[in-house]
């Protein structure tokens, strides 16, 4: 049975960033025909401090700290598809996106034993695939937004499948519901993954 983790950084409910992240799911679930397990993560209804640059690894623990964010860690490694979603702020991620993705640091830690590039230890073994959902306002920049979440990504061993922006152009909750063409474009990008699932 597939396993989708969905990531939402939004700290709007049911807006357009969870819309189309949702909207992705059901590409998928329609394409694979077949029982899959879901979970929504959003980041806004957790209790979590920043990274503190601890300086030294937590194996074999994945953080130090075990707050609200720790059991993350699991359901990140163990899924077969991550699905992030975030609105676009000061032209990146928001601040929940930001927060959880220098959280999940700890899951490359630096391996300075290993004489010269300084490599990184790889916790994460299993490729999984992955889609990003960018909502912004009317300037639509979202290239520093998806850089960042292509950075995470790479760390956590996510094989990025595509990416679907959205440009809202009023404060209306959940606008994307009357762009026909946006929701076509997430339901093809969760057919997308779906299509590399089985492969």
């Amino acid at each position: 049975m597939p396993n989708i983790l969905t990531i939402s950084g939004s700290p709007t409910e049911n807006g357009s960033t969870e819309i189309l992240l949702g909207t992705v799911v059901k590409g998928i679930a329609s394409a694979l025909k077949e029982e899959i397990k879901t979970e929504l993560i959003r980041l806004n209804d957790y209790k979590y401090i920043p990274c503190q640059a601890c300086g030294k690894s937590p194996e074999p623990e994945y953080c130090f700290f075990h707050d609200e964010i720790y059991p993350i860690y699991g359901k990140l490694i163990s899924c077969d598809i991550v699905l992030l979603g975030t609105p676009v702020y000061f032209d990146s991620v928001s601040a929940q996106s930001k927060s959880f993705i220098d959280r999940c640091n700890c899951l490359r830690p630096a391996d300075f034993e290993n004489k010269g590039n300084h490599p990184f230890k790889k916790l994460i073994e299993r490729k999984r695939l992955g889609g990003m959902i960018i909502v912004g306002g009317y300037r639509g920049e979202f290239e520093l937004a998806r850089k960042v979440i292509a950075g995470f990504f790479k760390w956590v061993e996510v094989t990025n499948c595509g990416l679907v922006t959205y440009e809202s152009k009023s404060w209306e909750k959940g606008a994307v519901l009357r762009n026909a063409e946006k929701l076509a474009e997430a339901n093809d990008l969760g057919k997308k993954i779906a299509e590399l699932l089985t492969q």
